[in-house]
């Protein structure tokens, strides 16, 4: 008997710290849900401060433009939210988008400068390993690592000056004297230029009038901003080009406008488009190869009349 009363006190004290532990735990579950009350509390406030503050700048807090909503003041702009808050931003001298860089007046003489400082490093260091190499491999080391530097985006700063173009063709006769100076050129074949490579006006302008087919021809949906007005003539004559083909030529006293892809490409369309017949009926790699043969027969650089 007395064996079993001493197992139930056992069991009982068991128990009793069982509940024990259930009221510790209870205990501490409601500090921790005090605790997190008293936070949410805290962060409450603080929304309510910044809220305060933006009703402040928003609702007659001094902005810097009289202390009331409106226009933000030169160089502020908006910043998220209700709209109605500003940042000031300060003013950059240049941009650059995705390599091309242009500055606030939308000129590119600084973009030429710097791709022209990098391709003439390359040749710097073309001229050091052209000794090991013969002359195709100059060609092609050139072609690969330097050219692509001079080209890049080059319909983009089309419109630069004459004086940055010269710039970057100076880079390439160098270039070309380099793969020349040990090895005299190979004997041109039948039909072929005598020099190794085109000029890099010839080649920007057969790339433009490439890009103008698949804009006015092929109505390519992302250059859709390309596409130009055809030509409307009011009389048939021999100096007026009556194709359906011939676009109309945007008028602009600015030679820099003059320069540009639509001022000069559209020129140029028109002249091509009266030699080469059948234009609409041409995929892009024919145009790319007629228009190579059509440049080859005019002179560089290529001076555009402006009608």
């Amino acid at each position: 008997m007395g064996e079993k009363v001493g197992e139930v006190g056992e069991k009982v004290g068991e128990v009793g710290e069982k509940v024990g532990g259930r009221q510790k735990v209870d205990e501490v579950g409601e500090r921790q849900k005090v605790d997190e009350v008293g936070e949410r509390q805290k962060v409450g406030e603080k929304v309510d401060e910044v809220g305060e503050k933006v009703g402040e700048l928003c609702y007659g807090e001094d902005t810097g433009n009289g202390g009331f909503l409106g226009p933000p003041l030169p160089g502020q702009q908006w910043k998220g939210g209700c709209g109605l808050v500003w940042r000031s931003s300060p003013l950059q001298e240049a941009v650059k988008v995705l390599g091309v860089e242009v500055d606030r007046e939308l000129r590119f003489d600084g973009h030429i400068k710097h791709i022209a400082k990098k391709a003439s490093h390359r040749v710097s260091a073309l001229r050091r390993v052209a000794r090991f190499l013969d002359r195709g491999g100059k060609l092609l080391l050139y072609k690969a690592q330097i050219r692509p530097y001079l080209e890049y985006a080059a319909l983009s700063w089309m419109s630069c000056a004459a004086s940055h173009t010269r710039r970057l063709d100076s880079i390439q006769r160098r270039a070309l004297r380099l793969v020349d100076a040990a090895d005299p050129p190979d004997p041109p074949a039948l039909f072929e230029p005598v020099s190794p490579l085109d000029s890099l006006e010839h080649r920007r302008d057969v790339a433009a009038l490439v890009v103008f087919h698949k804009a006015q021809v092929q109505g390519v949906p992302h250059l859709a901003g390309l596409r130009q007005p055809p030509r409307v003539a009011m009389r048939s004559t021999r100096t007026v080009l009556t194709s359906g083909d011939a676009v109309e030529v945007p008028r602009s006293r600015a030679s820099q406008h003059q320069r540009t892809f639509v001022g000069r490409v559209s020129r140029m369309w028109n002249i091509f488009m009266a030699a080469v017949p059948h234009i609409q009926e041409m995929n892009t790699q024919s145009v790319k190869l007629a228009a190579n043969r059509w440049r080859l027969l005019k002179p560089t650089p290529l001076r555009l009349v402006i009608l």
